[in-house]
């Protein structure tokens, strides 16, 4: 099953570059998860469904939302059990997170098999990033207590990194730390804008291109919410298609539409897609953004799941990765 297409492969809702992964495969499952687990307990977590408390120290944590391992493992503590989203391989982490010690046990993503999770024996469960269904986290919550996406979100999967970074420090009884994560990601933001003044308000349109099909993201993505933290604006005309989402971050476009995408700066993520591909497209390759030279495809894997991710450490290092691309197609 194709694992880096976020929703639109699994429910016709979400073209992403993420997975929609089925069953796992394994690791031992045994990392030490409460070894490194703070003491700020109880802890109480608003989420979409409600408050969820905490009692104390968890000892074997699940983590199942999207970039909820690695958000884990940025905090020192190391999941049981964890779904790769963006097809990873391995430990189901990109290379930008903290390593495991201990193997998970690789669950799956939009398709769990919850005797899995229950096999795991966990005592919480991450499910920060996701699709917000209450019937999985009605499932979920028999198992163990679950964190849950925060409440009003405008769009499945929107869960910022700071919302997600403060749940799940929240969650682990590392508040302290998480906060201290998510300070440190906002200084980088302000040294990478205040190196590059002339992102500022510069419209931006980010799409993606997978099995022929295009689409464009909408503001409540992770990526588009990267871009406007940059100084970039998002087009009105892709403002415009946020209306149709229907509670997805990402709207599909016919190949005559592809020339919505083009704006002062064009971000193209291809998805099992050739970059070649993407340059020699009729109606984008014709766009004002393309013949100025200011389309950046975003071919290189670890750059484009780095931007996926939506973590704090993997924004980090995809800020690291895209911008100098960025900054130089716009001096063109």
């Amino acid at each position: 099953m194709v694992r880096r297409l976020a929703l639109a492969a699994c429910a016709l809702a979400l073209l992403a570059v993420a997975a929609c992964g089925g069953g796992g495969s394994g690791g031992s499952g045994g990392a030490p998860a409460g070894s490194a687990v703070g003491s700020a307990y109880p802890a109480t977590i608003d989420t979409m469904f409600g408050p969820v408390t905490v009692e104390e120290a968890p000892q074997r944590i699940v983590a199942l939302g999207w970039s909820d391992a690695e958000t884990a493992l940025t905090l020192g503590v190391q999941p049981v059990g964890a779904s790769d989203w963006l097809a990873f391989g391995g430990t189901g982490v990109g290379p930008w997170s903290p390593p495991y010690t201990t193997p998970p046990t690789i669950l799956g993503t939009t398709q769990l098999d919850y005797e899995a999770v229950a096999a795991l024996r966990p005592d919480l469960i991450l499910d920060t990033r996701s699709s917000g269904d209450r019937q999985r986290f009605d499932t979920l919550n028999q198992i163990a207590p679950t964190v849950s996406p925060p409440p009003g979100l405008a769009a499945s999967y929107g869960t910022t990194w700071r919302q997600q970074m403060t749940m799940v420090s929240a969650a682990l009884g590392k508040p302290d730390e998480g906060a201290r994560q998510i300070a440190g990601l906002e200084e980088k933001f302000r040294a990478t804008t205040a190196a590059n003044p002339g992102f500022a308000g510069r419209p931006a349109g980010v799409g993606a291109f997978f099995g022929g099909q295009w689409g464009a993201y909408v503001p409540g993505d992770a990526r588009v919410d990267v871009m406007n933290e940059l100084g970039f604006t998002t087009p009105p005309q892709i403002e415009a298609l946020a209306s149709s989402a229907n509670g997805s971050f990402y709207v599909p476009l016919s190949g005559e539409q592809v020339g919505l995408l083009s704006s002062d700066l064009t971000v193209v993520f291809p998805i099992n897609a050739s970059a070649d591909a993407i340059r020699t497209d009729p109606v984008l390759s014709r766009t004002p953004a393309a013949q100025a030279g200011h389309l950046v495809i975003l071919d290189d894997k670890t750059t484009s799941d780095a931007f996926s991710s939506g973590s704090v450490p993997g924004t980090a290092a995809a800020l690291d990765r895209a911008v100098p691309e960025f900054a130089g197609a716009l001096s063109r």
